[in-house]
């Protein structure tokens, strides 16, 4: 039996097709695209959400090819060829300029540039028309641009030169699609040199997008649309597909059904609910969809152990820079909103569809924004209000959560490292109670917790606090006497008592009290200490720690060792 190999990374239709590679199918994007004629078609939708797929699906349907082998065979099997004579008529019939912008992405604007003029070069050679251009003006100015040595005002226009090349060649107007064009934008903003990556970029696309004859139709995807920096300045034929939009919004993920045959397809239909709470959870228009990228990574980790566990595989292929801003900016508010969100909450901000890099950090509210159009956050409902449209924000799906959760307790590490927590620290070695238990409330409340998963949220958090102990070893989870204890603290110096801390939490604030006898009980009946007597302690401070969400009470037993 032959194996069906999944598309992990593979966005080059013609060789998804050619290689046999499992095939979700898209192609009805082509019918409805065809229906709806929108000139100027702009697709932002989350990273790794099949945008270049698509891209390369539109260019194999219909760029003519004149002296390569027909694609038309790509497509046989697939939703399109049922869609009748008109739309397969047009299949192979335009030429097509198909330019991705993911290569700019450079640590200078002289880098960047020449990465955007190597690209454009590259679309010129592939077409070669310099042997069919009739002006012999025209002949020398492709030469210069396809060999990289044109003017810079020559590359500013040269996509729109290259539709009218490719209309005097082929007699038929140009489909020009256009790969992640907000790449650049992205870069430059953190690389510090927007302002001229904004200007190239727009006058690139001016000339092609607007008021250009030879333009048949087009398409752009990113992320974001940002209308803002004037990428799209008096473009009236744009027609802005957001994830908000209503139209086209399975053609980017997977509906639930098509994951459902992908796992039976290699008869893993019992992961569907594992699949469902992990990578479902984002909704584009009406359309509920998974993350295609997740999807084939973890079935293809099921192909080769059915009892593979699920993992975050978004999140390293995915710029997390903005949770961690907010994190890091974050006020008491924003804190809190955070708080409710990883614990499956859900809060109400203001949508803006036209975002600007520049004031990503203007507001909060600008990156709840940025978080929600990247797929960081989905839409649970909307209402309107003062002609201001706000909507119910919640995280997804898990593998977005523990984005979340790695970034909080990356956060929560770097305000540790800087903290004096002398005070903290004797308060607990010498059995100073009060003082512990004041100390550890002040960092408890002032943290950024996620309550759903109970005692382990609090031992991270202990542990988190601990990692600045010095001359101390800190164990956790250990076997002890007849059970595992939660933290032990220790010296190699005999003389100084080491320290077991035991956590419960309790399900109201009036528990803390019994959460913390219960502590002590298990710490003694369990017999965490009965092996510390050997290694020449005489002594061990025990704690009991009652936790009720962001409230804590501490009890504490010093207990002699060999009594």
């Amino acid at each position: 039996m032959s194996y069906t190999p999944l598309p992990i990374g593979v966005d080059d239709f013609e060789k998804l097709r050619t290689n046999g590679y499992y095939y979700v199918d898209k192609t009805g994007m082509i019918k409805e695209l065809i229906d709806k004629k929108g000139e100027v078609n702009l697709f932002t939708r989350p990273r790794r959400f099949g945008k270049t797929l698509n891209l390369s699906m539109l260019q194999c349907f219909f760029e003519k090819r004149e002296e390569k082998k027909s694609r038309k065979e790509l497509f046989r099997g697939l939703q399109i060829m049922d869609a009748g004579e008109s739309y397969t008529s047009l299949q192979e019939r335009y030429p097509v300029v198909m330019l991705t912008l993911k290569s700019a992405k450079q640590p200078s604007y002289e880098l960047a540039h020449a990465c955007l003029i190597e690209a454009v070069a590259r679309e010129f050679r592939r077409h070669r028309l310099e042997g069919k251009l009739k002006d012999g003006i025209a002949k020398e100015k492709y030469i210069r641009i396809m060999n990289e040595k044109a003017s810079e005002s020559e590359y500013l226009t040269s996509l729109a030169f290259l539709t009218e090349c490719l209309r005097e060649v082929y007699d038929q107007n140009t489909i020009v699609l256009i790969d992640e064009y907000d790449v650049p934008l992205e870069n430059a903003f953190y690389a510090g040199f927007y302002n001229e990556m904004t200007a190239f970029i727009r006058s690139l696309f001016e000339s092609v997008l607007k008021s250009n004859p030879y333009l048949e139709f087009a398409v752009v995807t990113g992320c974001l649309r940002i209308s803002k920096e004037s990428i799209f300045t008096g473009l009236n034929n744009l027609e802005i597909n957001s994830v908000l939009s209503k139209e086209y919004g399975e053609y980017f993920g997977f509906v639930e059904e098509e994951v459902k045959k992908l796992l039976s397809f290699y008869d893993r239909e019992q992961k569907m609910d594992i699949m469902r709470e992990w990578y479902d959870g984002y909704l584009f228009g009406d359309a509920a969809v998974y993350n295609p990228w997740s999807v084939l990574k973890y079935t293809k980790d099921l192909n080769a152990d059915s009892d593979a566990l699920p993992m975050a595989a978004w999140s390293n292929t995915s710029s997390n820079s903005i949770i961690k801003d907010l994190i890091y900016r974050s006020d008491k508010v924003v804190q809190r909103e955070i708080e409710l969100l990883v614990s499956g909450q859900t809060i109400e901000k203001q949508v803006h569809e036209e975002i600007t890099y520049e004031d990503i950090y203007a507001s909060e509210d600008n990156l709840w924004n940025f978080l929600f159009y990247t797929g960081y956050l989905r839409q649970n409902g909307k209402r309107m209000m003062d002609d201001k449209i706000y909507l119910e924000l919640a995280v997804p799906n898990r593998e977005v959560r523990t984005i979340y959760r790695s970034q909080i307790e990356n956060w929560f590490r770097d305000e540790v490292k800087v903290q004096n927590l002398s005070v903290l620290y004797d308060g607990m070695l010498t059995g100073k109670v009060e003082t512990f238990q004041k100390e550890l409330t002040y960092q408890l409340q002032k943290t950024i917790s996620y309550m759903d998963n109970g005692e382990s949220f609090y031992h991270g958090f202990l542990l988190g606090l601990m990692a600045n102990l010095k001359e101390h070893f800190i164990k956790s989870n250990r076997e002890a006497g007849f059970g595992r204890y939660d933290i032990l603290i220790y010296s190699l110096d005999v003389s100084v008592s080491p320290v077991i801390l035991e956590l419960k939490t309790a399900d109201k604030y009036s528990g803390l009290d019994d959460a913390c006898r219960r502590a002590l009980n298990q710490i003694e009946q369990m017999e965490y200490d009965k092996d510390l007597s050997e290694e020449g302690y005489t002594e061990v401070i025990c704690y009991g720690i009652g936790f009720f969400k962001k409230q804590l009470r501490i009890h504490m037993k010093r207990r002699k060792l060999n009594d």
